[in-house]
């Protein structure tokens, strides 16, 4: 059966994390999570109300330390088939561990699947942008300036498949994203 990361951190989408970790699991997968250090990570839900121009956050589950298998610093890329990035508020801060750099080109330069929801694709491009350039992909809608700045192409679906790349646009579209995932893992 096959191995994937999951990154994560505080202020992550908690139906991003909750949904493919309980899913791969479902699927008979094995799953890491990973996180700046290994502790309870605590999750927020974004979710729209009335009258406001952009999504509100609370507090959301917390993901339970006996979940989070090791901190970014422990993690051996190579001993995994794939990785996960959820989205949240978590992408913001996680791309700055200098240690996720060599984690995420490796899935890159390997071509295991790599998955990225919501805003989860700020890490892949503050990261590896030299391995975006040209591809198609999706996130939510805000990050379209960030995916074209550095030479991918935005396309507004529920999920993108490029080649080892699959991105979704938020929560809602979390059975197509865990679909392609499942299937890019051979499942």
């Amino acid at each position: 059966m096959p191995k994937v990361l999951i990154i994560a951190g505080d202020a992550v989408e908690a139906q991003e994390l909750f949904y493919p970790y309980w899913r791969l699991k479902e699927a008979g997968v094995e799953v890491d999570v990973a996180a700046p250090t290994k502790k309870v990570i605590f999750t927020v839900v974004h979710d729209f109300e009335p009258g406001w121009e952009t999504y509100t956050e609370k507090l959301g589950y917390r993901f339970a330390e006996q979940w989070v298998s090791k901190s970014f610093k422990e993690v051996k890329p190579e001993e995994y088939d794939g990785l996960i990035i959820p989205g949240g508020r978590a992408p913001e801060y996680i791309r700055t561990y200098p240690e996720l750099k060599a984690v995420v080109k490796h899935f890159f330069e390997t071509n295991k699947p790599v998955a990225a929801i919501c805003h989860g694709p700020l890490v892949l491009t503050a990261l590896v942008p030299e391995h975006l350039k040209g591809r198609k992909m999706t996130a939510y809608g805000v990050l379209k300036a960030d995916i074209e700045g550095i030479g991918a192409t935005y396309v507004d679906a529920e999920v993108v498949v490029d080649g080892n790349l699959i991105t979704s646009r938020a929560w809602p579209d979390l059975p197509a994203f865990m679909r392609e995932y499942l299937k890019a893992l051979g499942l």
